[in-house]
């Protein structure tokens, strides 16, 4: 009971209205508002923060996947860059042959049945011929 008693009086206490307890009342008033204002500024730079970081991120994996699709192209036009190159070679060295005059000689006698000086052409049938000389023979 006596707890009772002293928080009746507790109530019962008139508050003291002079220039200190004024004082005192608005410096706390203007460290509850500074607070109010820093979680206020915290939360407002937090949501820039992740939304902000959230492009960046958003950026790095486009870019990346960019890079990863450019060095797949780049690999296939490495490659198809080899086989030109090849083939590059293998013209050249055609081209060098087709200016020997040896070579266009023994082309033209391989292929029109040209001859040389002394030289007798034979021209004998193709192995298709020969397989139904003998398919005809067989019957």
């Amino acid at each position: 009971m006596v707890r009772k008693k002293t928080k009746q009086t507790r109530t019962n206490i008139a508050k003291i209205k002079n220039e200190y307890v004024r004082t005192l009342q608005q410096k706390e008033e203007r460290k509850r508002v500074q607070k109010v204002r820093l979680y206020r500024n915290l939360t407002v730079f937090s949501a820039i923060a992740i939304v902000t970081l959230g492009f960046l991120l958003n950026a790095f994996l486009g870019q990346k996947k960019t890079l990863a699709a450019k060095e797949q192209e780049k690999q296939a036009l490495l490659i198809e860059l080899a086989e030109k190159e090849d083939e590059h070679i293998m013209l050249t060295r055609q081209l060098e042959r087709l200016n020997d005059d040896e070579y266009i000689a023994k082309l033209a006698r391989q292929e029109y049945f040209l001859s040389d000086k002394h030289e007798i052409i034979f021209s004998l049938p193709k192995n298709d011929e020969k397989d139904k000389k003998k398919d005809e023979e067989k019957e």
